[in-house]
């Protein structure tokens, strides 16, 4: 299930006003990335992730809302509520898409008439148009949304997969973007009909691991499970120092790699946090810790300044640091790298460039100099992280 253009559609809610007009959601006309935008806006070519700047050329005419994930997390949480209330396993995947597994509800009620009936009491208790896919397998039913919206739904019965995808271009499915379409194209595959009437060593040998997996996609194989969610509230990073420091330029530097690698957490997990805090242990094991609200962000270059301020007030540098630590919390699903009501592209493309390195070769890899230069010295800002 698929909240359709849900950043857009809370924005309606609150002002019905803007309800048919090319809405974007995201920083200004001036600066920012596009969030969301809605169906009138994606007819000038407008689409999420776009610099601001572009969207207003394309459409001069358009409204820009700043945006609020604090009532964006409001009425996902009121959805997971409806949701999670009639269905056996959730996965909530991102602030506004569910997976649900209905298996076995055949025999009793029905799939399709519960996930009918369920679709109608979202709409009606909060006033959210949502589409579904309804199908034997995940990506199918992923799929199968997309082709629903807007605010539909459709039903993929057993054994007609291989039809249903058949017909569509390859792009729809999902993981098969601007660098792999191409390159498929190229190798004359544009039909995911095209995929399924070939053999897997093919894609293998033009894409490796990832071909083998799409073959599978393209059959309608997917045996990937519905995994049971359940929200963190928070997560933390803390060290206790071999000997006492007073020195505040090591312990900022120590807070920010820190926050680097908290950071990188909540973006592969899919978090935003709006409230960080520090936590400071003296010599002595007197214990302070100090909070700050902010606004929701997975982006370091947001966090990182407000923790500086936090470590900054409640430091009493006449005194020695035993053990520092940072946290990050009121958590909530989000699927944007970077805080893309006020970020640039630039940001966003240095986030998702360091995570891609990250990921791959281990989540320490690409870090701040400062950072690095702590760790010569033989300290791990690192270690000790937990979540809650």
């Amino acid at each position: 299930m698929d909240l359709d253009s849900f950043f857009v559609s809370v924005e309606i809610l609150k002002d019905p006003s803007l309800k048919g007009k090319p809405v974007i959601v995201g920083g200004s006309a001036e600066r920012g990335i596009v969030a969301s935008c809605s169906y009138e806006a994606r007819k000038y070519g407008i689409h999420s992730a776009m610099p601001s700047l572009t969207a207003k050329k394309l459409c001069p005419h358009a409204i820009f809302v700043k945006g609020s994930y604090e009532d964006y997390s409001k009425y996902s949480s009121i959805v997971t509520n409806i949701v999670s209330d009639r269905v056996p396993v959730l996965q909530k995947t991102s602030v506004d898409e569910f997976y649900a597994d209905l298996s076995g509800l055949d025999t009793f009620f029905g799939s399709l008439k519960l996930s009918i009936e369920l679709r109608e009491r979202i709409k009606k208790e909060t006033g959210l148009p949502i589409s579904f896919g309804l199908s034997s397998a995940k990506i199918i039913s992923k799929i199968a949304t997309s082709e629903a919206k807007p605010d539909g739904y459709k039903y993929v019965e057993h054994g007609k997969e291989k039809q249903f995808l058949a017909p569509l271009l390859i792009n729809k499915i999902p993981g098969v973007g601007e660098k792999t379409f191409p390159k498929l194209q190229e190798a004359g595959f544009e039909y995911i009909h095209q995929l399924q009437n070939t053999n897997i060593e093919t894609l293998e040998e033009l894409l490796g691991k990832w071909g083998h997996d799409l073959w599978f996609v393209a059959q309608g194989i997917d045996d990937s499970p519905v995994v049971p969610h359940s929200d963190r509230k928070s997560i933390s990073c803390e060290n206790t120092f071999d000997a006492d420091s007073n020195d505040p330029e090591f312990l900022q530097t120590f807070i920010v790699g820190m926050v680097e690698q908290l950071a990188f957490t909540l973006r592969k997990e899919n978090f935003l946090a709006s409230c960080v805090a520090v936590k400071i242990r003296y010599t002595g094991f007197e214990t302070h810790t100090q909070q700050m609200k902010i606004e929701y962000t997975n982006a370091d270059h947001a966090i990182i300044p407000k923790v500086k301020e936090v470590f900054q007030n409640s430091f009493d540098k006449n005194r020695t640091v035993r053990l520092i630590g940072v946290k990050l919390s009121n958590l909530i699903h989000g699927q944007h790298q970077v805080d893309m009501f006020d970020d640039t592209e630039q940001h966003l493309k240095l986030y998702s460039a360091l995570d891609k390195i990250n990921k791959k070769f281990g989540s320490k890899t690409v870090t701040r100099a400062k950072t690095m230069e702590i760790k010569e010295r033989g300290f791990n800002p690192f270690n000790g992280m937990v979540s809650e």
